[in-house]
């Protein structure tokens, strides 16, 4: 999966972070205030949009008042402290991180979500020095299936995207990165397991945890 790669590149949440459990309860519970049901299919209605391509979307699909940045700004609120408090990282992530930085590979982030709570999960889990690129999805044009995001990460680690890896872990961001020219690995997440046979499809690999590539290292080294 390493052969040749000088670049590996991560979308944070359900892929580097265990975070999407957050998600479904705090659209149900904004919606709510407002006197709106949530539809059982927003979840993949926003798949790989960026954090403002979500506002406007909620917008215009609930008519909400509120202006984007207004919806930005309560959605930051309601989410900040569980990302202080209740993320972790993905089994084996930060070994393989630090695999990373041991074996000169240079990694970055690609993430649909906003500054604020990217900062948060960096400075808290104490991982933002293994990254030299971060870019979310705001700071493009277009979020995720469009390849955008990925390229300009790539273009900031001085990479061809045929030498980058990227991270997934819903068929929105794989493909996104099958788009930029790169190789794909899925990892298996709770919140897209109903996605897992379309994921594997897109996919160049598929790992249930990082350990499960870092065992394979071993092994590598040991024969």
């Amino acid at each position: 999966m390493l052969d040749h790669i000088r670049t590996v590149i991560f979308d944070l949440d359900g892929t580097l972070v265990d975070s999407m459990w957050m998600w479904p309860s705090i659209d149900q519970e904004f919606l709510n205030k407002r006197n709106l049901e949530c539809p059982p299919t927003i979840g993949k209605e926003i798949e790989g949009m960026s954090f403002t391509e979500t506002a406007i979307y909620f917008r215009q699909r609930f008519s909400l008042w509120e202006t984007v940045e207004e919806i930005k700004e309560i959605w930051t609120e309601m989410s900040l402290e569980k990302y202080r408090t209740q993320v972790p990282l993905k089994p084996g992530a930060g070994q393989f991180l630090q695999f990373l930085k041991d074996s000169s590979i240079s990694a970055g982030i690609a993430t649909s979500n906003g500054r604020v709570m990217v900062d948060a999960v960096l400075e808290t889990l104490n991982i933002r020095n293994y990254f030299q690129s971060v870019v979310t999805g705001c700071e493009v044009a277009a979020g995720k299936p469009a390849p955008d995001i990925y390229l300009k990460v790539a273009s900031e680690l001085n990479t061809e995207p045929d030498k980058c890896l990227v991270f997934e872990d819903v068929p929105a961001g794989i493909l996104a990165g099958r788009r930029a020219g790169m190789k794909v690995c899925a990892i298996e997440d709770p919140f897209s397991a109903p996605m897992r046979e379309e994921k594997r499809q897109l996919a160049d690999y598929y790992i249930q945890d990082y350990w499960e590539i870092l065992k394979e290292m071993e092994r590598k080294n040991d024969t």
